[in-house]
């Protein structure tokens, strides 16, 4: 089975200029207290570690196919006194068997583009999920490439990997019985889609 697609942990320190306050983030999409998190294709928990601080004492379960990210993470949880994230080192696309339980709300940052058979992980997604509950999709609008800078480098996925939040929609929505709960702009490249289970 082959990684997904441009799934390459990009630099922590870039990646704190596009968000630079990631906990207010994931408010705006609806993560809030006493809820549990999964997050596909954490890296070393950019997202993760304030969306533990968010749901404490509920779990966040981290899952990433790279074991020296997820050895990161733990080493970061650790430092911030963080004890509610969980590693999961496997393959998103065996979300029903690597999750320990449903969670609230699953989040895909910037990998749902990568990911090759997309349906049948959406498909998987909503069994993850509680009733209720929410799938997060972050995503980079689908700008050209070089025109998405960060300190002057042009960032993100491939042009032709990227997905116009309407293509994400049409996506989810016709792999499963997700409904569309609201789409958030996340400048300056970024969008947010919040699917309802």
């Amino acid at each position: 089975m082959e990684r997904f697609q441009n799934t390459g942990q990009p630099d922590w320190d870039w990646w704190s200029k596009l968000w630079p306050t990631p906990g207010a983030t994931l408010r705006k999409l609806g993560i809030g207290t006493s809820k549990s998190v999964a997050e596909v294709g954490c890296g070393s928990g950019y997202f993760v570690l304030p969306a533990a601080r968010i749901v404490e004492p509920e779990s966040v379960y981290a899952l990433d196919l790279d074991e020296v990210l997820l050895t990161e993470l733990d080493r970061l949880a650790e430092q911030q006194n963080i004890e509610n994230v969980v590693p999961i080192h496997d393959d998103a696309r065996n979300l029903p068997e690597v999750l320990p339980e449903r969670v609230d709300t699953l989040v895909v940052a910037n990998t749902f583009h990568g990911i090759d058979e997309q349906a049948t992980f959406v498909q998987n997604a909503f069994d993850t999920i509680e009733p209720d509950g929410s799938l997060v999709i972050i995503n980079w609008h689908e700008q050209p490439r070089e025109t998405t800078t960060v300190e002057g480098q042009p960032r993100g996925p491939p042009t032709e990997l990227r997905m116009a939040p309407g293509e994400t929609n049409d996506t989810v929505r016709s792999a499963s019985p997700f409904v569309l709960g609201r789409q958030v702009d996340l400048p300056p490249y970024h969008y947010g889609v919040v699917f309802e289970r």
